[in-house]
């Protein structure tokens, strides 16, 4: 799809493609083993699907092995071949450094993990990919926690290393509090602070709808379950947006599927951000899931029943551009 195209509809609904940041504890971990890319001519079954946006979850510590120095051959390769699978597809990546605000689990600005270092990954990134066809978009943190005297002043730098390369692509900003959609007014507003030269920046949400929002879904469904609940913990994102004029995202949301409620409450979540113009990718896809509860691959030929919800907001939504509407 073109650029003129994709301008004229926004892209709403899109998929979290899981893997090559497995396996955390394992660094810098084996190839197939511990953490999986996308295998050649994986992304079609998606795209014939009519997905045609992906967040790709990497680590810095593997793509990176050592602060401020160069990238690893082997796995920076191996991203150019998703880049590369996805505009074969014409689809899109959204690139995301899966690291929480940490390297080997030392917080960015402390004195282990200087701003500084985090600044010249995200410089090495846009200067080697800012020419890939299939790169969209740079979501330059996941899930920043315990960072949040460190985080605004980090951010501020991943966008200033960026541009000095890449000033066309949109950066999507996550939150403190791990880019928590209900406590995001609580923690993040000092990061509307951030400037942008480009004026690109696409606030980046995270939500699940479990007892403790934490999306492992450990306790079974209460009884007095309240289907509207993914609605009530994203509005406080989305009230926050359409008061500071921002622009929104949901970068992670997912359901299991063993109740049907749990699909009721992603059913009505999702009629709420198509309202809003809200482009969100779904928590998760990728062929090394096994039989994690919130995957959407299909199993044994068979789709799972969360991509019947899902397929129904598939290429929907006559948006223009990035919510909110307010």
């Amino acid at each position: 799809m073109s650029a003129t195209s994709y301008a004229e509809n926004i892209d709403l609904v899109g998929l979290n493609i899981g893997g090559a940041a497995f396996a955390s504890s394992a660094i810098p971990g084996k190839f197939n083993t511990n953490y999986f890319f996308p295998k050649p001519g994986y992304l079609e079954q998606w795209k014939n699907k009519g997905i045609k946006t992906i967040r790709f979850p990497i680590m810095w510590e593997r793509l990176q092995p050592e602060l401020n120095g160069e990238l690893d051959e082997d796995y920076a390769k191996r991203i150019e071949e998703t880049f590369e699978q996805a505009a074969k597809y014409d689809m899109r990546v959204i690139l995301d450094i899966h690291n929480y605000a940490r390297y080997r689990k030392q917080i960015i600005g402390t004195d282990a993990v200087p701003i500084s270092a985090y600044g010249d990954l995200l410089e090495r990134i846009a200067k080697r990919w800012k020419d890939q066809k299939g790169l969209y978009a740079y979501d330059i943190m996941n899930e920043p926690h315990g960072a949040d005297k460190y985080w605004p002043a980090a951010a501020q730098a991943g966008i200033d290393a960026i541009r000095k390369h890449d000033k066309q692509r949109p950066l999507l900003i996550e939150g403190n509090f791990w880019s928590s959609s209900f406590l995001w007014p609580k923690f993040n507003d000092p990061l509307l602070q951030l400037k942008d030269p480009s004026d690109k920046l696409i606030f980046s949400a995270h939500l699940y709808i479990d007892k403790h929002s934490s999306g492992q879904y450990k306790e079974p469904i209460p009884d007095d379950f309240d289907t509207m609940l993914g609605v009530k913990r994203v509005k406080p994102f989305i009230e926050w947006l359409i008061k500071h004029g921002k622009q929104g995202h949901i970068g992670e949301f997912g359901v299991p599927a063993d109740d049907p409620r749990w699909l009721e409450a992603m059913d009505n979540l999702l009629a709420y951000l198509q309202e809003h113009c809200i482009p969100m990718t779904y928590w998760a896809a990728g062929s090394a899931w096994g039989n994690y509860k919130l995957s959407i691959e299909p199993k044994d030929g068979k789709e799972k029943p969360q991509w019947d919800t899902l397929r129904k907001y598939v290429g929907k939504g006559e948006c223009s551009r990035i919510g909110p509407n307010s």
